[in-house]
């Protein structure tokens, strides 16, 4: 996607952007500083309604919290979504505190400690066990307190998926239990837990429609071949995730249709015939709500050092740590980004935005054409800012004032 499609996404006033329906000079005179991340609700809801149109009927949707486990967006969602999957003990609190159901709560993860396992013991979420330690775990605390846990098992796959910005399964991983010990984990179990099912998820940030379908595909076969070992029938199979959302112009949204139109063979298909019992899940973050997200910061400079222009700004990768490129991606690549305040100005020279960091790491655009009267006090807006942008930042480097974040 280009820069324009991003603006057209959000709209126009004048020569502003537009955010939640305001122009974007008084939503700044309303959270009354900068940086600050704001959240289009319009846009989240449509992104909900697309999915809800496009993907079977009988499929649940998941929050992964942990995109952006912002109060507001987490408790606007709780409303919209069929599930809230959480990765810690502070999310499950922030889930919780929504008012969902503590059986349409998930919590997966690496590393659960035995008072976070305990924690969701006693509320009742369905913990998905990484390990035979957290198996062991969960057991014990429902023995402590009385009360029959309430599981699945996240099997680490025996394929990876292609194409994908973070690989989680396949290989070996920290994620997940290896598929072929699964049986033997089975086998031994002595009971103690109410083992509901599996979760696959084999990687995130995934714009081929074809791969996802094919991950997907793999993913049934497999939990058809691990389902007889279990005790009862099952009941719960979380598909995971992983569609991505286009951050650069060399990407191409995601085809839906594509995804869509595969899980309604497998839904109606072999996980009808299957397993009868089982609602289907689909676990999405970045999907539902990287795109209805802005992050918006303030030129404190201009500057010209041998020849190249930096707009200073009084942001950066404390904030943002993914549009510096140091949040995972190979070759560092421009996030989508514009003088907000100046969209009526033709782009015409070239410029660096750099933040407010000691380090040559903070850079939030390399090189990327500008307006020539971009100047001090202009508010610059990055997209795709809804996922992983604060709470995936390093935000107590140099001691600077959080954010604002808000959902309009």
């Amino acid at each position: 996607m280009n820069v324009q499609e991003h603006i057209e996404m959000f709209g126009t006033i004048d020569s502003e952007l537009r955010i939640g329906g305001q122009p974007l000079s008084r939503l700044a005179a309303r959270v009354g500083s900068t940086p600050f991340f704001a959240y289009d609700r319009g846009l989240l809801d449509a992104r909900v309604d697309l999915l809800r149109r496009l993907l079977p009927a009988r499929i649940e949707l998941s929050y992964a919290m942990k995109a952006n486990p912002m109060p507001a967006v987490v408790q606007h969602l709780a409303s919209r979504v069929d599930r809230i999957d959480v990765a810690s003990a502070g999310e499950m609190q922030h889930a919780l505190d929504t008012g969902i159901r503590p059986d349409r709560v998930s919590f997966a993860g690496p590393g659960k400690t035995p008072a976070e396992i305990r924690q969701a013991v006693a509320a009742g979420i369905i913990v998905e066990i990484e390990s035979p330690t957290e198996l062991g775990r969960v057991i014990a605390a429902g023995e402590e307190l009385s009360v029959e846990p309430r599981i699945a098992i996240r099997v680490n796959p025996d394929f990876a998926v292609k194409g994908s910005g973070m690989r989680m399964g396949g290989g070996p991983q920290q994620f997940g239990i290896d598929a072929e010990q699964v049986p033997d984990l089975l086998a031994s179990f002595a009971g103690g837990a109410d083992i509901l099912g599996f979760h696959v998820f084999a990687g995130s940030q995934n714009l081929n429609a074809e791969i996802i379908a094919e991950a997907q595909n793999q993913t049934v076969d497999l939990v058809a071949q691990l389902a007889d070992a279990l005790p009862a029938p099952l009941r719960y199979l979380n598909l995971g995730g992983g569609f991505g959302i286009p951050y650069t112009e060399r990407d191409a949204p995601l085809d839906l249709e594509t995804v869509a139109a595969n899980l309604e063979r497998l839904v109606s298909g072999p996980i009808a015939e299957r397993f009868p019992d089982a609602r289907p899940v689909i676990e999405l973050g970045r999907f539902l709500v990287g795109e209805c997200g802005v992050y918006v910061t303030r030129v404190v400079d201009r500057k010209v050092s041998r020849g190249r222009t930096f707009l200073v700004v009084d942001g950066g990768m404390h904030h943002q740590l993914a549009a510096s490129g140091n949040f995972g991606q190979a070759i560092r690549r421009n996030y989508p980004v514009v003088v907000g305040s100046r969209l009526s100005s033709p782009a015409g020279e070239e410029m660096s935005i750099v933040g407010c960091l000691c380090t040559p790491l903070d850079l939030l655009a390399d090189g990327i054409a500008l307006p020539a009267d971009a100047a001090i006090d202009d508010l610059v807006v990055i997209f795709q800012q809804g996922a992983y942008g604060l709470t995936a930042s390093p935000t107590a480097f140099l001691g600077h004032p959080a954010p604002a974040e808000v959902l309009i």
